[in-house]
């Protein structure tokens, strides 16, 4: 099993941009450090709590910063982008990771991005526009005729090709035919996934899913890919959790329950609520019949998020994958590190303690 990371971020509305944005790149270099094999960075415009509206920028200057750690987008929301200038900046960024670098992509869960670009998630706009546009992301990088291409979302022209003067479009990725792509999935039996299994993308689950839902996101893969004949392969399936680790369960749980914590803080600010407005709150539940006034940070902490000491965080990790039948890449979400003293240690314990103690789960 593997270690990774995923960065929404989150920072409450008001806090300072420049210290936040420094702060995630210096965690991202402390995770490299520390051997996590990747991290993720998430894309939103009009969201203050997940305030990076762009990845490619962020994974830049991380690169550099960095030395084996596989930086992603988590994700590219394609309905906030037109496909030809997109194909150009994430070719280009393939070409500066020489290979570091892996292409979540999606529709965005954002209703304020969506509105924003124009596009109707009502009526499932955004999803059609996903599709589209990573098929003519991909057709650019494999070459579309020159001439216009337009429908009701963009319109973009490849322009005859000038061999003496060096005219034309001629950027495609570092990584052949493309960079691995990645979607998540978010809902039981979750329609993204079959299509990543049916393409051989990359799957990820997103945190909050308990393991009757990852049950169906496994499921859901294994339906895609026998669509189109491929094998899929556990070892590249990704689940993400909220990890905190303390050198006893008592001192994690006190922590990740103090009302001036982090953990706090997002969930009563952040997390709750937007579940809640959305009537997204199914999603977390462990029992779909428990009421949604059940779904308490205690709740969260006990059932669904990974606290504890590290032979109990151990447990936890071991539990999910006999449940699910196997996962290859355990992805640890993103929360400030305040303070940063007792958040680097649960990470140092996640890399240098409980991951040697999952060795046999390879």
């Amino acid at each position: 099993m593997k270690l990774g990371y995923f960065a929404m971020p989150l920072h409450p509305p008001g806090s300072d941009f420049t210290e936040n944005i420094h702060g995630d790149l210096e965690q991202v270099v402390e995770l490299d450090r520390l051997g996590f094999a990747e991290a993720w960075i998430g894309e939103h415009y009009t969201m203050a709590w997940e305030p990076i509206p762009s990845p490619d920028l962020f994974i830049a200057m991380a690169l550099a910063q960095t030395k084996n750690i596989v930086l992603g987008t988590g994700v590219s929301c394609l309905p906030n982008h037109n496909p030809f200038q997109l194909a150009h900046r994430i070719a280009q960024l393939d070409h500066m990771a020489k290979g570091r670098f892996m292409w979540g992509i999606g529709p965005g869960a954002s209703p304020p991005d969506s509105i924003a670009f124009g596009v109707d998630a009502d009526n499932g706009a955004h999803r059609k526009y996903t599709q589209l546009a990573i098929d003519a992301v991909i057709g650019i990088w494999e070459g579309l005729p020159p001439g216009d291409y337009s429908n009701e979302f963009w319109t973009f022209h490849i322009p005859e090709p000038n061999e003496e003067l060096g005219f034309g479009v001629h950027l495609t990725p570092y990584q052949k035919p493309h960079p691995p792509v990645a979607v998540a999935g978010l809902s039981e039996k979750s329609g993204t996934l079959v299509t990543a299994g049916r393409k051989g993308w990359i799957p990820m689950s997103i945190n909050h899913a308990p393991s009757r839902t990852l049950v169906t996101h496994w499921d859901a893969v294994a339906e895609g890919a026998a669509k189109t004949g491929l094998t899929p392969d556990r070892k590249r399936w990704r689940i993400a959790r909220d990890i905190y680790i303390a050198p006893t369960t008592e001192e994690a749980r006190a922590d990740a329950l103090d009302p001036d914590g982090v953990l706090s803080r997002d969930f009563h600010g952040y997390l709750y609520p937007v579940l809640s407005k959305y009537n997204y709150l199914d999603l977390v539940k462990a029992d779909p019949d428990m009421p949604d006034e059940e779904v308490t940070l205690e709740y969260m902490v006990d059932n669904i998020w990974m606290v504890g000491s590290p032979e109990d965080v151990a447990n936890k990790v071991r539990s999910i994958y006999e449940k699910v039948g196997g996962f290859g890449v355990l992805m640890a979400m993103h929360h400030e590190w305040k303070p940063k003293d007792k958040w680097l240690r649960s990470t140092e314990l996640l890399a240098n303690e409980v991951l040697p103690m999952l060795e046999d789960l390879n």
